[in-house]
């Protein structure tokens, strides 16, 4: 691994961080502890310092998520380096973590990694659809996370937590131009008054059609209109009692839907829309020792696919739209128990999700509520941690309009994990969990004829099972920050489509597989040489075995090596700058592009790289200040692609006024 590692990255990097290092520790003055120190709440779902957490938690802050190009979701998880991107042209993206992916087209039911919105599922897997305005941080559980949160946290939960206002009230406006016609302008505020908090943002972008790493020009890959908002409004009406409104909103109208560059389609696109309000209620005693959520949601998801009948050559009419609406509803309950050294939370979580489609079946739903049950106790003068908890998830399914029937079952999901703090700035770590993705209502309840094709649901299914076991260790001294982690997982039970004695189209639990590997970040966040404030950081995900146990053959879109590193200089004199690498791995695919029958191949390794500076130019003392900055995306040409057939632009430029007040 260290081979392919000094392969990718060359010797500069590791000599500058020895350079740092050396600096670093002929300083006097040492602060320990301050990774470990950071609060987080996506583990436990209750605000906890990461030195007692047990899993394997990433965060990227409101400071890092500004020092990026991205512009989504998607393309800021694709430069840290988390895992698998699955993306796009037209703001269609899923990303995997340990070998699983989101589900990409709505219903996060059929996924095997969780996105959240503030704590709860955002009802989407395509996370091109989340924007990075208005974001305070995001939390990554990496591995099983179902006894916090339910079906589809196999690989992991990423949390996006909206800013919340505090100080004193702030405006910025921001406009970009770029390369390919790209304009974006945006405003945001924040800030508090009295017991009233606020923040949002909004942003309209659009583009032209790009250019791929060849110069050629890849057509049907702009975008008309992409408009998006973010709202955080709250009122603490007691000490640590506060009734919150969350509201998120994103709208890409006409987005191009290219199809494979060989075989460019010039007309085809598609929208995609997703809206959702939260009413939050969090409290407590004024002495903590007991603490307490109450959220009701609310929120639609639409897609919609078109494919005019005059780009059809073979004269098939295809001119109505295809699409899929998901309304989704929801409910979160919890209480915590907070004694000295122990912490206790029992919850109730309800999601209601309604599906209609143009295809078969119509109309489906998704109901399901659940139980759980988490625990932390700290022994040997807080020292030694034991955490666990169970999860029962109940769930019914109906399809509707005489194609299906209802059907339910249940599940219960454990885990178990242990810390111990040998010092201050030191972690070992181990933990057990298990994980599960329910059966669709097609694969249960199914009774339709489509395409002379006879769909049967099999209520006797199972759901997809994981277990997991990891251990690592985290150390957080001075200025360094370190982890290591190991996996294994033991995947059972997938749910694969087979034909019956009658020829009925069925599905089955038959598929297993087994992954495993290694997870590891390194990051300096001090001064070089007692001056300049430096932010080096290398990360990195080495998967030691990722094969499908029934055929004996490694597992598709899985690489076996993810590397990301990079430098920050967050401010010096009011500049700052930020260089950042993602490496992706080799791949064996199916080649939908080549046709039927569809060969599996080896899709190459790629790196790309993001550069972004800015400067404050002008000061106006009480009246603000302005900066500028610049973004060269993709800085050294490359012609790569998520997707085979599917290139990323050629390098791209974008240049920025922002005004603060």
């Amino acid at each position: 691994m260290i081979k392919r590692m000094l392969k990718y990255i060359g010797l500069g990097f590791p000599i500058a961080l020895l350079v740092i290092t050396l600096e670093a520790f002929a300083q006097e003055d040492t602060e320990l502890v301050t990774e470990l120190g950071m609060i987080v709440v996506t583990a436990s779902r209750e605000k906890e310092p990461k030195r007692e957490v047990i899993a394997n938690v990433t965060v990227i802050d409101e400071a890092e998520i500004s020092h990026s190009s991205a512009r989504d979701l998607g393309e800021l998880l694709a430069e840290k380096g988390i895992g698998h991107i699955h993306k796009y042209p037209g703001t269609l993206t899923s990303v995997g973590i340990r070998g699983f992916r989101t589900e990409t087209h709505g219903n996060d039911l059929e996924g095997y990694v969780l996105v959240l919105l503030d704590g709860r599922r955002a009802g989407t897997g395509n996370i091109a659809k989340i924007m990075t305005k208005n974001i305070e941080r995001i939390e990554i559980i990496r591995g099983p996370a179902s006894v916090q949160y339910g079906s589809a946290a196999m690989g992991g939960v990423i949390n996006v937590i909206t800013k919340q206002g505090e100080g004193k009230p702030e405006v910025f406006l921001e406009g970009m131009y770029g390369s390919f016609e790209h304009r974006e302008g945006s405003i945001e505020f924040s800030g508090k008054n009295k017991r009233f908090d606020f923040s949002g943002s909004y942003t309209s972008q659009t583009m032209d059609d790009y250019d791929v790493g060849d110069g050629e020009r890849y057509y049907n890959t702009g975008i008309d209109k992409n408009q998006n908002s973010s709202l955080n409004l709250g009122y603490e009406f007691l000490p640590e009692n506060r009734i919150g409104l969350i509201y998120h909103y994103f709208d890409a109208n006409h987005a191009g839907s290219p199809g494979y560059m060989s075989k460019n389609d010039l007309d085809d696109y598609s929208d995609k829309k997703i809206e959702s309000i939260d009413l939050v209620y969090d409290g407590g005693t004024q002495d903590n020792l007991y603490s307490w959520k109450l959220r009701y949601f609310d929120g639609e998801d639409k897609n919609k696919w078109v494919d005019p009948e005059e780009s059809n050559p073979d004269g098939r009419d295809d001119g109505n739209p295809s699409e899929q609406k998901t309304d989704q509803k929801g409910a979160q309950a919890q209480v915590s128990l907070h004694r000295k050294d122990s912490t206790f939370t029992a919850g109730f979580d309800w999601v209601d999700y309604e599906i209609e489609t143009t295809w078969d079946p119509k109309e489906s739903e998704h109901e399901n509520p659940a139980y759980f049950l988490l625990a932390k106790t700290k022994l040997l003068d807080q020292r030694f941690i034991i955490s666990g908890g169970f999860r029962y998830d109940e769930y019914e399914v109906e399809i509707k309009k005489g194609q299906g029937r209802k059907e339910s079952g249940h599940h219960t999901s454990p885990r178990i994990g242990i810390a111990y703090l040998l010092s201050d700035f030191l972690k070992l770590r181990t933990n057990y969990g298990e994980a599960f993705k329910m059966p669709s209502p097609k694969q249960l309840a199914a009774d339709f004829t489509s395409w002379s094709t006879h769909y049967v649901g099999n209520p006797a299914l199972k759901p997809e099972k994981s277990k997991t076991f990891e251990g690592g260790i985290d150390i957080s001294y001075s200025a360094f920050n370190v982890d290591l982690t190991y996996f294994h997982t033991d995947y059972r039970d997938k749910i694969q489509t087979t034909t019956t004695t009658a020829g009925d189209k069925t599905w089955e639990n038959v598929g297993k597989a087994t992954i495993a590997g290694f997870e590891g970040n390194l990051s300096y966040t001090g001064d070089l040489f007692g001056r300049i404030k430096v932010r080096p950081y290398l990360g990195f995900v080495d998967f030691t075995k990722f094969k499908d146990e029934e055929a004996g053959e490694d597992l598709q879109y899985i690489s076996e090596l993810h590397l990301t590193y990079g430098i920050t200089v967050p401010d010096f004199k009011g500049f700052s700058t930020a260089l950042r690498f993602a490496y992706v791995g080799e791949q064996t695919i199916t080649d939908y592009e080549s046709g039927w029958p569809y060969p599996e191949i080896k899709k190459a390794g790629f790196s790309v790289a993001n550069l972004t500076v800015s400067k404050k130019v002008l000061e106006f003392q009480k009246r603000g200040t302005l900066s500028m900055k610049g973004e060269i995306r993709n800085l050294f040409d490359k012609d790569y692609a998520y997707v085979k057939g599917f290139p990323m632009p050629e390098r791209s430029f974008s240049l920025g006024l922002r005004y603060e007040f």
